[in-house]
Formats: C-alpha cells, structure tokens, sequence
C-alpha cells in the first residue's frame, strides 16, 4: 500500500529547493496502440515521484518561496466513464487522498497557471520532445509577459529540474528500498521457477511466459523490461529479445528479466545450462564472470567510487581470459589495448529504481566517477560473450555469460537484493530441469 505521507514529505524537501519558484510536472498521457486499444498505462517516473498519483494527463505545481504548496490538476469526477474504466478520483477526494494543498480539474489549469505564475520568478521544468507541454508552458510564460503591465512579477528564466531531483531519486528511502526488496524478490522467484521448467526441446518463449506468470502471480502486473531469454549464441547478442528458438541439449541459457512492484524495478540476469549440467569449458568461463562479479560487489561501500566495481570486474575477467587462452598478451596490454572488449563490451553497473537505467549522474561535473552513499541502488553484471573466430579455443564458441544482481550500498558495505536467485555452480546444476510438465 502506498504510504502517501512520503510522496508528500518529498514535495515538502524539494519546494525548499527551489525556493523562490514554481515546479511543473505533467503525467503521461495514454498511448493507442492501434485502432481503439491502447499501451498500457505507466506514469512518468518524476511525476510519480512527487505525488504517487497514478492517472493520466495529470499535472503537478509545486510552489517553493514563503509560502510553499502543492496543486494536483486531474481529470473531473465522471460517474459514467467510470462505468467503462474504473474509478475516478476528482479533484476533492485526489487532494484529500494524496495529500495535495489544492486540487482542480484539468479544464481550470490556465486560469490557476496565470495566477501562480503571477507571483513567481522561476518556472522548474523537464524539457524534452514532449512539445505539447513545452507549448502549454510557453503560452503562460507569454502571458506572463503581457500581464507584466498590470503588476505581475516578471519570470526571469525556466529551469531544468531533472539535476535536482535525480539528486533525491538516486538515494533511495526505507519506504524505496523496502519495495525494491519486494521487486527483487518477485523477480527472483520467478528466475528459480524458469530454471526449474528449463530443459532441451522447449522453446525461449516458453520459458519467457514462466517468468511472466510468476511476476504476476507474485504481485507484480509489470515486466521492468522486455525479458531476454538467449540459448546458445543468441546470448552474444546483448539486446537479444526474439525469444523464439529452441533450447538445445549442451547450451547455456541466459536469462535477463526483472518486474516492476509499485513502480520500483528489478534487474537479475542468470545464466546455466539448459540440459542442467556445466560443460568444462562452461564451468571454467562462468567461473570467471561469477568471481568477477562477486568482486565487484565486495568492492562497494559509501565512500567508493562508483567505477570501482567496473575496475574490479575488468580485471578480474582479463585474469581469467588469459588464463583460458581467449586474450593473448600481457595484462597491461589487454588492458591498454581494450582487447578485452571483444569479450566484455559493456560497464558493470548502472543505477536502478523506479527507471530500471535510474536517474543519477554517473560522473562529477569535472568528469570524475561519483562517489557511492548509502542508499544508492546499482546493479553489478560483468559478463563474457565469446563470437567464433581462429583465435579463440572452439569449445568457448558461441558462449554469452552474464550474472547480474540489484545491489545496495550502504555504510560499511552493500546489501543484495536479489540474494534469493542462485547463482552458485553446485546450486544451479541442483535446480536447472528438476519441476517436469
């Protein structure tokens, strides 16, 4: 249930922030599909943000200066389409429920606009392709303008409020961490339920529509992403989304999905063999990514950079690529090079929340990685795809291993969300085939 005290006590920090300003957030509209059916409905993550409101086209004022409010505008109370599509809050019941200081319906929103904007120097915006709503901004900043005779204040200029407030996104809340454990959690049942119908002769799609039940019969209506299911080679395709072929005794399966609960994502990607059983050369090269990525994680604290755990992994993989005989040369060699690229093309990490890639900035303005603070959620995924080629050994041929997990950082170390999903060598070849149709 959502605890509408701490959508309010958000608005209430970032009010201060912008102090002598107003802050304009629009919600997403609807999206057809084709003919009269429609996507379905997903708020945008910063107006989720602040006001935990879930229809669509809304609009959120956040004031700031001495006297600091909040104003929702929604759609009005309409018994008859309620019939067709469920409730309507209203304006009334939307301001009581969701803790708003005010609350009109959409059709009043320029007569208010005019009003706020009368008394304010600053307008705090996201600025985008959305150019409807870069339009309605215009429109009562022109306004603005020509009232300025009559007395109103003149704005002084329009901000971007996406650096503040990824600010506040990227440290999550007890409340945030408590429904990313649920998320990771759903996610990871519904992993160990795949590994357990995975087996040669079923297809991709069939092990896809596994997980999808399991989100939702765990509590989450939401995938965070389109689900990768790779066997074999598909794997060394990093966006691999198909999903369509058959599973082949002596393969390896990755598996890359992650559900949403109340808007907060989860990211866990695992990897093993469809028959059950690790090939030699499959063990010998997962082994490499899982201590790889248990590195990374031993590695993050508040107080680390957030590229540590990337450094960690990436030597730990060329490690185990020369040792293999996948990566000739000195370490410093590959390493300068970028030869292991071939193998490990994508960063470790990235951060996670109600976006699965979350706001937050990566680097300082100087370019520098950020530091790691308690209540950062990133996930750790190195992986190793190896293509066909005269110089590499034919047994790893064809091979794309990722593991990946949902990690918090806290003060003395980390915490994994996602712990439940296994990932162990042993405790894979345990579980892989054992529940039959």
């Amino acid at each position: 249930m959502k605890n509408y005290k701490e959508f309010e006590s958000r608005r209430k920090v970032f009010s201060h922030q912008i102090g002598d300003g107003v802050a304009v957030l629009f919600n997403s509209s609807e999206m057809v599909r084709n003919r009269d059916s429609h996507y379905p409905f997903r708020s945008d993550s910063y107006f989720h943000y602040l006001s935990g409101f879930s229809e669509s086209d809304a609009v959120i004022f956040i004031l700031g200066g001495k006297t600091p409010k909040s104003i929702l505008f929604c759609k009005p109370k309409n018994k008859e389409k309620e019939i067709w599509n469920g409730l309507i809050y209203g304006p009334k019941d939307a301001a009581e429920i969701f803790l708003f200081d005010e609350a009109y319906p959409l059709d009043k929103i320029n007569e208010v606009a005019l009003n706020v904007f009368a008394n304010q120097k600053k307008i705090y915006c996201i600025p985008g392709p959305n150019g409807l709503n870069d339009n309605r901004i215009n429109q009562w900043v022109e306004q603005n303008k020509k009232n300025k005779r009559a007395g109103s204040r003149s704005l002084e200029m329009i901000i971007d409020l996406t650096n503040m407030l990824d600010k506040m996104r990227v440290i999550k809340s007890n409340y945030e961490l408590n429904l990313m454990k649920r998320s990771a959690s759903i996610a990871a049942k519904a992993h160990i339920f795949a590994m357990r119908k995975t087996k040669p002769g079923k297809y991709e799609y069939q092990i896809e529509g596994e997980i999808l039940n399991q989100f939702m019969q765990n509590g989450s209506h939401d995938t965070a992403y389109q689900s990768i299911v790779a066997s074999g080679g598909n794997a060394c395709t990093l966006h691999y989304v198909e999903n369509n072929s058959l599973l082949k005794d002596g393969d390896l399966l990755l598996i890359d999905a992650g559900c949403e609960f109340e808007g907060y994502a989860s990211d866990i990607t695992r990897t093993y063999p469809v028959n059950g059983k690790f090939s030699s050369a499959q063990r010998d090269l997962y082994q490499i990514v899982l201590d790889a990525q248990k590195g990374a994680i031993e590695s993050i604290c508040s107080g680390k950079l957030f590229d540590d755990p990337h450094k960690v992994a990436v030597r730990k993989i060329i490690d185990g690529l020369m040792d293999l005989k996948i990566c000739s040369g000195s370490y410093d060699e590959i390493l300068e090079t970028g030869a292991y690229k071939n193998f490990f093309m994508h960063r470790t990490s990235h951060w996670l929340g109600l976006d699965v890639h979350d706001a937050g900035d990566y680097v300082d303005e100087q370019s520098n990685p950020t530091f790691l603070v308690s209540g950062n959620v990133l996930t750790v995924e190195p992986g190793c795809y190896i293509q066909p080629s005269s110089k590499v050994p034919k047994d790893f041929w064809g091979m794309g291993i990722r593991i990946e997990d949902d990690v918090c950082v806290t003060k003395d170390g980390c915490v994994i969300l996602s712990y439940d999903a296994p990932k162990e060598i042993n405790h894979l070849e345990e579980v892989v085939g054992t529940l039959h149709d």
